[in-house]
């Protein structure tokens, strides 16, 4: 049993994703997006101000393989499946 007052270790963020390209603020919302649409829940870090620096999606450490796994699906199914899975949420509103 956690202690009062001791984060409990699942709740702990681990970095997912971390780019310092000139698209990693794009790729890191879409990332956080795609979590977050599977339920996987996650936070994007980085400064907006200064584009160059590193931008990361954290998720909590007990949901890091299923987020990696969400993501892997996503980059293999292509861009097609992404609009499509778009195009029906869009329907379902």
């Amino acid at each position: 049993m956690a202690e009062p007052n001791t984060p409990d270790d699942s709740m702990e963020m681990v970095p997912l994703f971390s780019s310092s390209n000139h698209d990693a603020e794009q790729e890191a919302l879409a990332i956080h997006s795609l979590l977050e649409a599977a339920g996987v829940p996650s936070v994007v870090v980085g400064p907006t101000v200064i584009p160059s620096l590193e931008f990361r999606v954290d998720v909590p450490r007990d949901q890091l393989e299923e987020a990696q796994r969400v993501v892997e699906e996503a980059r293999a199914a292509g861009p097609e499946a992404a609009e499509e899975a778009e195009a029906a949420s869009e329907d379902a509103v």
